[in-house]
């Protein structure tokens, strides 16, 4: 039920059911100039828009649809906080709908591509396995939100899986302008295409493709920012909503009131625990050293993904590029690990043991989330229902080993240690029993314990540090992967 919801029923802000409800509220009722803008009709310190403009017209549809059923639930001002069953039934068809038509289909029809899911049967299996991901299902369906700009990413690789580069760009700018999160995953897609642009000769067929390539993405854009483009201050005025950066390194927290630590698990959160990050740096510092770790800490991959283009390297690219920026950007949710996850969910049929073990502890590291939302349950089973299905399906237990890995062109690069190799698989499966381990009896305490008076944020705070070093190890294990890949230096045969 949505009163299992954060904030659900709880004035003054009533969690993120109302933020979506409200937005549908402000784009019905106003004019589409004060969308944006804060006035005595659209109050921006109540859940303002802060998302890019395909956001509001999808908002816009919704309460088209809405106020022909009832006006009550997106009346102006007098619906603030509105809640009743048919109401909740209405926008839970909503997030469902936008399922059906956009998300679910791309990972189908992506699963019936894959020339490694030769058969039926095996694209059915690897499609169940991705839609039980638990973290998407807990954060779309218990904590309210849409998984448009996700379906559009995914439309987007599928597309260029296809060789079909137009449609592609078309696809991950409506992803960009739905929701500007999506920047995790646009430098993957832009060296990607570059790199193809350079393989086929810029003085040739190369440049025609990067020019009908950059007139997609302008006319696109342009499309969806139109009527916002009346004037320079609304267009600003739209972006300072996108980007807020007065708010500081990480916001995170505002999920306790007031915070008195970070409970997310990227890398400057997990310091600030030890070192008080926000309070020794200014704001501009923190912008730059964020903006300056998380280049450096993609750069070789999309150096390499640039010369050496293969779809193969593009799905790795955008794996290790989103978890860079989910663990060194500037002002990080709990959620944006779903940026990281989905793309990992792109390759579970390659690297099924480290993909799965990454779903899990994506799920595990917003358990603090969750809990709020009163999702104990629903997190337990879900976790329980994915991983049953991954040990089924994939044999995970079996494919440990550092081919299956994709870790041999590492190993043999190390030469006289290739010996150590050869207990690899075991070592590997006793570290994710213990990590599975260790999620499993922290999440029971952070449910049943109660913390130490002393410290009150111990649990929370265990599950952000101990998820952040996992996602460390992830970075380093998808960066080797990328960076010693010898089939990324072959041309990749299209996907038929």
């Amino acid at each position: 039920t949505l009163s299992s919801l954060l904030g659900a029923g709880k004035p003054p802000m009533y969690g993120d059911y109302e933020a979506q409800r409200h937005w549908q509220e402000v784009t019905y009722n106003l004019p589409i100039r004060q969308w944006y803008f804060n006035t005595s009709d659209n109050n921006l310190l109540y859940w303002g828009l802060d998302y890019p403009p395909l956001t509001a017209y999808h908002s816009f549809l919704c309460a088209y649809i809405a106020k022909l059923i009832n006006p009550d639930w997106i009346a102006l001002h007098t619906s603030r906080g509105y809640e009743s069953q048919p109401h909740k039934l209405f926008m839970r068809t909503t997030v469902f709908v936008a399922d059906l038509l956009v998300y679910i289909p791309a990972v189908i029809l992506y699963c019936f591509s894959l020339k490694e899911t030769s058969t039926k049967k095996k694209a059915s299996i690897c499609a169940l396995c991705i839609l039980l991901y638990p973290g998407l299902i807990l954060i779309d369906h218990g904590h309210f939100q849409y998984p448009l700009s996700l379906g559009f990413a995914l439309w987007g690789v599928l597309y260029l899986s296809y060789d079909w580069d137009l449609l592609g760009s078309v696809a991950f700018c409506l992803a960009l302008n739905y929701k500007q999160m999506e920047l995790y995953h646009s430098l993957p897609f832009f060296c990607y295409l570059l790199g193809k642009c350079f393989k086929k000769g810029l003085k040739g067929k190369g440049l025609v493709l990067l020019t009908k390539i950059a007139g997609t993405v302008v006319v696109c854009f342009a499309v969806c920012w139109l009527p916002f483009c009346t004037d320079m201050e609304q267009i600003m005025q739209v972006l300072r909503r996108l980007f807020p950066i007065d708010r500081g390194l990480f916001e995170a927290c505002m999920f306790s009131s007031p915070p008195p630590h970070c409970k997310l698990a990227n890398i400057w959160c997990s310091l600030s625990v030890l070192i008080k990050i926000k309070n020794i740096v200014s704001p501009q510092t923190q912008l730059k050293l964020s903006f300056a770790v998380t280049f450096l800490s993609l750069l070789p991959t999309c150096i390499k993904l640039t010369v050496q283009p293969s779809l193969r390297g593009f799905k790795f690219a955008l794996v290790s590029c989103a978890l860079s920026f989910f663990l060194f950007s500037f002002q990080v949710h709990e959620k944006s690990i779903l940026l990281v996850s989905v793309p990992v969910c792109l390759i579970i049929n390659e690297i099924p043991f480290m993909a799965t073990w990454f779903l899990l502890v994506s799920t595990f590291s917003m358990l603090p989330l969750l809990l709020k939302d009163g999702l104990l349950l629903a997190y337990a089973v879900t976790t329980l229902a994915f991983l049953s299905a991954c040990v089924a399906s994939f044999s995970i237990f079996e494919k440990t080993s550092a081919e299956d890995l994709q870790l041999k062109p590492f190993s043999l690069s190390l030469k006289g240690y290739v010996s150590w190799f050869k207990s690899f698989p075991k070592i590997v499966r006793s570290l994710f029993l213990l990590s599975v381990t260790l999620m499993a009896v922290l999440s029971l305490m952070s449910a049943a314990v109660h913390p130490p008076q002393r410290l009150p944020d111990l649990f929370p705070l265990s599950v952000s540090v101990i998820s952040c070093l996992h996602f460390l190890l992830f970075l380093v294990y998808f960066n080797v992967v990328v960076l010693w890949d010898s089939k990324n230096s072959r041309s990749q045969k299209k996907i038929s």
